[in-house]
């Protein structure tokens, strides 16, 4: 059973900084995407960033210059850096495996962006 473990959410101010870590069960290099979706209260679940088995990565157009992905193999761990936080990015964030029709979640952790 693959295993994702989303940490390092909370809550930061307008401005900020944080990075989010997503822990893999197996090696990442098993699935065609690792990444990040987020979901605000009321709105729907939306992709913020994945990198691909190449390294090919695609943002959200909202977190593309302010948000970076990156993968560390040896930890098989996927981490979310994400800079000049803004209201908006408040959401759950939770981490995305992909591999051919399977997807698989994490449970996610929680972003708070004070004004």
């Amino acid at each position: 059973q693959v295993q994702l473990v989303e940490s390092g959410g909370g809550l930061v101010q307008a401005g900020g900084s944080l990075r989010l870590s997503c822990a893999v069960s197996e090696n990442i290099f098993n699935f065609n995407s690792v990444g990040w979706y987020r979901q605000a209260p009321g709105k729907q679940r939306e992709l913020v960033a994945r990198i691909t088995v190449g390294g090919s990565t695609n943002f959200a157009e909202p977190v593309k210059d302010r948000f970076t992905i990156s993968r560390d193999s040896a930890k098989n761990t996927v981490y979310l850096q994400m800079y000049s936080l803004k209201p908006e990015d408040t959401a759950d964030y939770f981490c995305n495996a992909k591999l051919l029709s399977r997807t698989f979640w994490g449970q996610g952790t929680q972003v708070t962006v004070s004004s």
